[in-house]
């Protein structure tokens, strides 16, 4: 039996959902490979083409500037071209920010979730900076009880600090704690955790499946969560 099979069976216990933001909720992609195509532009190097570029988010905005400026996944800049390529990209970001748009299904999940009494939070690595006008401009802000961004604390996903954050913030075992997530990032947060993790398929995994990961489920969008779900 599949995990997801089996979840329907015997669906797990939950008190709270947290969400991831970038491929999850929204599709932020179009707007942050803009960015740095822009911050390349602009620095007088050649653009990137917006599937590398894609493949490149996930792991906050420092690393997406350090790999197109690289073209790799893991090498690092030179220092000062780095800070002379961040705040270009910063900039670049600002002004495209409100054009991200949610994914199919996420409102009708989101009201779903919340209908069915379940106490929702996000969890991003995206700065705060971007991430609370991000939320408020694209009206999901209302949903979410708490929004951890990446530099809320001290350490961000793939550390299982946001995690055990929200589960405290909201009185509940880590192990009633949901992840609705897109990526390894994700996956490596809720295994550290020993919370329970499902993914969709359609976000910035680094151009991987998710189904490679060592997750509970895939569900197609933010619809497919109550089912596999009980409230604790």
């Amino acid at each position: 039996m599949s995990l997801k099979a089996n979840l329907q069976a015997n669906p797990i216990s939950i008190a709270a959902i947290v969400i991831d933001l970038d491929g999850t909720l929204l599709h932020t992609a179009p707007e942050l490979a803009e960015s740095a195509n822009r911050m390349l532009r602009d620095m007088g190097r050649a653009p990137a083409s917006q599937e590398l570029l894609m493949s490149y988010i996930g792991n906050g905005i420092h690393w997406l500037v350090k790999r197109a400026l690289t073209g790799d996944m893991h090498a690092e800049p030179d220092a000062a071209l780095f800070d002379q390529a961040l705040p270009i990209f910063e900039k670049h970001y600002t002004e495209l920010l409100l054009e991200s748009r949610p994914f199919p299904n996420v409102v009708a999940g989101l009201d779903a979730m919340k209908a069915a009494g379940f106490r929702l939070g996000c969890i991003t690595n995206k700065v705060e900076r971007y991430t609370t006008p991000l939320l408020k401009g694209i009206d999901l802000a209302h949903y979410f009880e708490i929004v951890l961004a990446g530099d809320t604390l001290p350490e961000k996903k793939p550390h299982p600090m946001p995690l055990l954050h929200a589960a405290k913030f909201f009185g509940c075992p880590i192990e009633q704690l949901l992840l609705v997530g897109d990526s390894l990032s994700d996956a490596q947060a809720a295994r550290a955790a020993t919370c329970p993790i499902i993914c969709v398929p359609y976000g910035y995994n680094h151009g991987e499946p998710v189904e490679t990961l060592d997750i509970d489920a895939v569900i197609p969008d933010l619809m497919g969560v109550l089912p596999l779900i009980k409230r604790a």
